[in-house]
């Protein structure tokens, strides 16, 4: 388990949030990261993982317009699976990964290219697009490299906003634990 993975659960449980996963080319990677955390299981709601270009419309609501022009690999693509995971498990924060992990190009898309997505409370209401924030990488390395920085960089992505909605008490007693810092 990785320190942003426990940070996000953490997070999360101080907070009472839920969050669920839409998985491509990370294959339940971050479902995998996230349940491997003790304690996981008061905020983990779940996942869908859509490798396949028609699950993510049929299961996640991504315009089936976008993905037959677009592709899978696109940002717009990577908003509407983290909107969709979160509606359909009943989430307060839903992220996603599509991208291409290689060894060959897809939908015109080169080998590295990710879209990694969170959607949650933030983004309702105070006139955010659906989707909230969407992240476009550009990756180096094999398959299994490319897919490990992808979950690397949607837990990151995660725990940024996170802490972004973290109360001005909770900031107090977290640096206070860090020292001061």
């Amino acid at each position: 388990m990785s320190s942003t993975a426990t940070e996000v659960v953490r997070l999360l449980t101080v907070n009472g949030g839920t969050l669920a996963v839409a998985e491509s080319l990370t294959g339940g990677l971050v479902a995998a990261e996230i349940t491997s955390v003790p304690g996981a299981s008061k905020v983990f709601r779940g996942s869908v993982t859509a490798y396949a270009t028609e699950l993510k419309h049929r299961l996640l609501g991504v315009d089936a317009t976008l993905l037959a022009q677009r592709g899978a690999v696109d940002p717009q693509v990577a908003a509407q699976m983290a909107a969709g995971v979160r509606k359909a498990l009943g989430a307060d924060w839903g992220i996603a990964t599509t991208g291409v992990a290689g060894p060959d190009a897809q939908d015109g898309q080169a080998v590295g290219t990710v879209y990694v997505a969170v959607d949650g409370p933030s983004a309702d209401g105070d006139g955010s697009a659906s989707g909230g924030k969407v992240r476009h990488l550009w990756l180096n390395g094999d398959r299994a490299e490319i897919r490990m920085e992808s979950v690397r960089s949607v837990l990151a992505l995660l725990l940024a906003e996170l802490a972004g909605e973290q109360t001005g008490n909770e900031r107090a007693q977290d640096t206070e634990r860090n020292g001061g810092f």
